[in-house]
């Protein structure tokens, strides 16, 4: 099974988000069936076959996550990041600021799906397989 610090290794090598569909085959490698990022420090929860899962530390000191959603706002920071405009904490703040809890990502369907603090999906992409 995996560990930590073998998907922390794959992350070292994701400068941008235009960087995640690689770093997502290289932990689907590992054995990550799917994870959760939390916004408020960067920490996740990785999850393998049978139950098995594996916990981050956080990433950086704690953000404020804001109360109330701004899809619209997000989809424009989330673009920026995709195309390699901003790198990894200044999305993260910006997750922040539009009302992003954590992010799920699922190896089955090739989705990650973005929730607000009340749970509601903000936006479900899928991630490309090339």
């Amino acid at each position: 099974m995996f560990t930590v610090e073998q998907i922390k290794a794959a992350h070292s090598k994701t400068k941008s988000g235009a960087d995640f569909p690689g770093y997502i085959r290289d932990i689907m490698k590992l054995g990550v069936a799917g994870y959760e990022t939390f916004v408020t420090d960067g920490h996740s929860v990785y999850f393998g076959h049978g139950g098995y899962t594996k916990q981050s530390e956080a990433k950086y000191p704690a953000l404020t996550v804001a109360a109330a959603s701004n899809r619209e706002e997000f989809v424009k920071e989330l673009k920026a990041h995709q195309q390699g405009k901003t790198d990894y904490m200044t999305f993260c703040r910006g997750a922040a600021a539009n009302g992003v809890e954590k992010w799920l990502v699922d190896m089955e369907t090739m989705t990650c799906t973005y929730l607000d603090k009340a749970g509601n999906k903000m936006l479900v992409e899928h991630i490309p397989e090339d």
